[in-house]
């Protein structure tokens, strides 16, 4: 199988994109089961200004800590802890 090559017989390079770094689950390297909703601080790390929650594609976060965090949330936000949503 022939390679190939450019105009004076060199075989292409393969490009190489920005090197993204794989993510990972921050309570999975921390061995943590459960997530506790009066945690704030942990809290609001998944929580932008708007009072969102982050998806897993961004925070790194996998699908069942996602879950269990998704909870947390809703319930810190009942309790009046975090905010619904900000002005």
């Amino acid at each position: 199988m022939k390679r190939k090559s450019d105009a004076k017989g060199k075989p292409k390079k393969k490009k190489v994109f920005g090197g993204r770094r794989s993510k990972f689950c921050k309570f999975c390297v921390e061995k943590s089961t459960f997530i506790d909703y009066k945690d704030v601080k942990t809290l609001t790390g998944f929580t932008p200004e708007r009072g969102k929650v982050l998806p897993r594609r961004t925070s790194g976060v996998c699908a069942l800590h996602q879950r269990m965090l998704v909870e947390a949330i809703k319930r810190a936000r009942n309790i009046a802890l975090l905010p619904f949503a900000t002005d």
